[in-house]
């Protein structure tokens, strides 16, 4: 949804006298008309606005960039003071007779403190030369005691320094002390900055350290494999004890001796291999042959894992010790030498049961070597692919070192200076405090000159106010004492500078100025007003000027006052709105400048009111009004807008305070009944034309009725019909019931008519009567045209 524009203050919290406790707010725009009566919190509202209190200022802003100024009774109480009771004489400043002595007194004030703090200074000079000697003795210190680090072990992370103690010790500084192991810095910084620095091939790693341990058919080491054929020729190799020999020698020599005994060259019987093999059962054939099958397996893994153990990478990086390495690979190779000798002699005697010696507590520790090889390996890789990264990786490593190696000269160092820069802190915390005592001291000054200079040129811009709006009652000048001379004449004579004023009328019988005595409250207030309107006018180009922009407050400015002077004042205060308007839109200023950056203005006097509002009233986006009210002894702010009619998708600003004609037209544009309708549009008729307007109903009846008779008795389509004519003369009737013969007899019944015809009529007779711009006015410039599409 649209939102209006926010100005300066952005929003006031209320929450003093009334408003305590009620959570009241305000959100501002640039201009704000504020209605009340008096007692319900106007006065708490420009108090508030005046002191800070509750105040959000914008992003952009705070109180000190803008001037405020609050024209309320506080204001003329201060600014406008009778002068030694004299009636008509006032002092328009807080200013006294001793303002002199003010003047010696700040003076001497500010001379005082000009001597402490040059004595402060003088101190603060010493104190940083100590700092400074401190300092220059730390930066040598620290480049001895790290002349081996930064020059032998690791120059390349040095560079940028260019030999300068200054630079080094204040990189140092910037790095927290940490613990690093040198040798494991050493090698990150050959790899970073190393010229010939490369990356090296990995060492493989042991996937399984139980894979010889695992080898499948290890299980018939366990079994004693015997031979339980039941064959004669069996039973002999049992008796002598020959198995495993004949065995042996069938299998290696059967097919080479022609069919003779490998042993007594004689020939073999026919069936003799059928008998021989006969003599061994199936289940020893087979755990010989599991037997033979697991000594190739393990020979066979064995020698794989061996050789990859035993071929590490040729390219081999320069950190890695193979001692250790080459070791553990030995009692490797010689655990598996003696469990191969473990299943040939198992071979050699099945029925023996032998356990092999477990290899994975050797593989183990061979992974774990590998594992650190290849830990140094990958790091070394990672700074080499890094670059840069490493680089200043290792060098902040390396500064962390040398903070490490040095923290207690750096430790000792920063007590010093910790101590040195609270004495110099101390010695500026004087320094500042005097100045401020001196800034103060000049600005009192420059105040109380400037009140003295002010006074007399508020004079005349408030004798040129009441010129120019041609009001004659009375003006200021300086106040004057009547000196009698020697000769017995009495002179007047005005003393210098001048400071009190007095309110003086013209004497028409004599010409002569005369004190205005017997000013009334409204008359007081007036020339309080018109002080106030110098400030924010006059002072704006004043050579004492600060430069701030102004936000201005007018709390019930007219209290008091006559028609005349409350006219003055109503157009200086439109003045200030338009100044304030030119901050959102000077495209089209009425009055140059933009000092005025948002305004106040708070009254509970309606007709005061509605002459400060109507120019602005349907500015929605940077004006705003709203009415204050008090119940049960609580206030409350209400914003007075509304969706526009004319335009659903925008708002508009509602006046709180209407007369009674004003009200009459928002009733009519509101009402949808016929009878309703006819008694409000009877009201506006009587009033506006004859009221206003100053016709007579004769008068009326011949320009409605005669002159324009034609135009009445048609209707929209151009067709002729009396309906309208007719209801014409029932209006008019209302309004002129005291002339003869305005119904000419007719009785005419109107309870049933279309409001479409009660409003067209309506709006018919202000335009034949050429009140059209009247018309268009109070129903709104857009009315007319939205009104004509229905």
């Amino acid at each position: 949804m649209e939102k209006k524009l926010s100005s300066i203050i952005t929003r006031i919290d209320l929450d003093d006298a009334t408003f305590r406790g009620t959570g009241t707010h305000i959100e501002p725009t640039y201009i704000n008309y504020i209605f009340g009566n008096n007692g319900v919190g106007k006065s708490t509202i420009a108090n508030a606005i005046r002191n800070g209190v509750g105040i959000t200022y914008s992003d952009r802003s705070s109180a000190e960039d803008y001037q405020t100024l609050v024209f309320d009774q506080r204001f003329i109480n201060q600014n406008i003071q009778n002068f030694r009771n004299l009636p008509g004489v006032f002092t328009m400043t807080e200013e006294n007779a001793e303002i002199q002595k003010q003047i010696d007194t700040a003076s001497g004030q500010q001379d005082t403190a000009q001597k402490t703090a040059d004595t402060a200074a003088a101190e603060k000079t010493k104190l940083r030369a100590d700092r400074e000697e401190v300092t220059n003795r730390f930066h040598k210190n620290l480049w001895k005691n790290t002349e081996s680090l930064r020059s032998e072990h690791f120059p390349l992370t040095q560079k940028g320094f260019g030999g300068s103690k200054k630079k080094f010790a204040e990189e140092l500084l910037k790095h927290s002390d940490a613990k690093h192991d040198p040798a494991e810095l050493q090698r990150m910084y050959q790899a970073a900055y190393s010229d010939t620095a490369r990356a090296y091939p990995r060492f493989t790693d042991i996937k399984d350290i139980s894979v010889l341990d695992n080898t499948d058919g290890r299980e018939i080491l366990s079994v004693a494999i015997v031979n339980s054929s039941e064959t004669d020729l069996a039973q002999f190799w049992r008796d002598i004890g020959a198995e495993e020999w004949v065995q042996k020698g069938y299998t290696e020599y059967h097919k080479e001796t022609g069919g003779l005994c490998p042993y007594c060259k004689q020939i073999l019987p026919p069936d003799f291999e059928k008998k021989l093999t006969d003599s061994f059962d199936d289940r020893y054939e087979k755990n010989k042959e599991q037997l033979d099958a697991f000594l190739k397996k393990y020979r066979e893994q064995a020698n794989t894992l061996f050789v990859l153990l035993a071929n590490p990478p040729e390219d081999l990086y320069p950190a890695v010790d193979r001692k250790t390495y080459d070791d553990k690979l030995a009692a490797l190779k010689g655990i598996i030498a003696e469990n191969v000798e473990k299943i040939r002699e198992k071979v050699d005697e099945p029925a023996r049961q032998v356990t092999l010696t477990a290899t994975a507590p050797v593989l183990q520790e061979l992974s774990n070597i590998i594992a650190g090889f290849n830990k140094l390996i990958d790091e070394n890789n990672k700074i080499v692919a890094d670059g840069p990264a490493k680089r200043l990786e290792c060098r902040t490593k390396v500064f962390e070192y040398m903070a490490f190696e040095c923290k207690d000269l750096i430790d000792a160092y920063r007590k010093s200076c910790s101590e040195l820069d609270n004495k110099i802190a101390a010695q500026q915390k004087i320094i500042d405090t005097q100045n401020e005592t001196i800034r103060q001291m000049k600005e009192k000054i420059r105040q109380l000159d400037r009140q003295t200079k002010e006074t007399e040129s508020a004079m005349h811009s408030i004798n040129a106010t009441l010129k120019d709006a041609g009001f004659q009652g009375f003006e200021l000048c300086p106040h004057w004492e009547d000196v009698k001379q020697k000769d017995g004449t009495v002179k007047r004579v005005v003393s210098f500078p001048v400071r009190n004023y007095a309110v003086v009328r013209v004497n028409p019988e004599t010409g002569v100025k005369e004190i205005a005595e017997n000013l009334s409250e409204g008359e007081k207030n007036f020339i309080a007003f018109l002080y106030f309107q110098q400030q924010v006018f006059g002072a704006n180009n004043s050579e004492n000027n600060d430069g701030r922009r102004k936000i201005v407050v007018i709390d019930d400015p007219v209290s008091s006052m006559d028609s005349g002077t409350m006219f003055i004042v109503g157009a200086q205060v439109r003045k200030m709105i338009e100044i304030c308007r030119n901050s959102v839109d000077s495209s089209r200023a009425v009055v140059p400048g933009n000092f005025i950056k948002q305004i106040f203005i708070l009254t509970h006097n309606a007709y005061f009111h509605k002459d400060v509002t109507y120019l602005y009233a349907n500015k929605w986006d940077f004006v705003s009004f709203y009415l204050i009210r008090k119940i049960d002894n609580k206030s409350s702010v209400r914003l007075y807008d509304d969706m526009n009619p004319d335009c659903p998708t925008a708002r508009m600003n509602i006046n709180p305070v209407k007369n009674s004609y004003a009200a009459l037209w928002e009733s009519y544009k509101e009402v949808k009944s016929g009878i309703p309708l006819k008694s409000i549009i009877r009201r506006i008729l009587e009033y506006y034309f004859l009221q206003l307007c100053g016709y007579d109903g004769e008068d009326l009846r011949q320009c409605i009725l005669v002159d324009h008779k034609a135009d009445f008795m048609r209707d929209a389509n151009g067709e002729e019909n009396d309906e309208r004519y007719g209801l014409v003369k029932v209006l008019l009737s209302y309004i002129t019931s005291d002339s003869v013969g305005i119904n000419d007899g007719i009785h005419y019944t109107d309870e049933f008519l279309d409001e479409k015809v009660y409003r067209d009529t309506f709006e018919m007779i202000f335009r034949y009567m050429g009140q059209g711009q009247h018309f268009d006015m109070m129903m709104g410039n857009s009315y007319r045209a939205c009104y004509n599409k229905r």
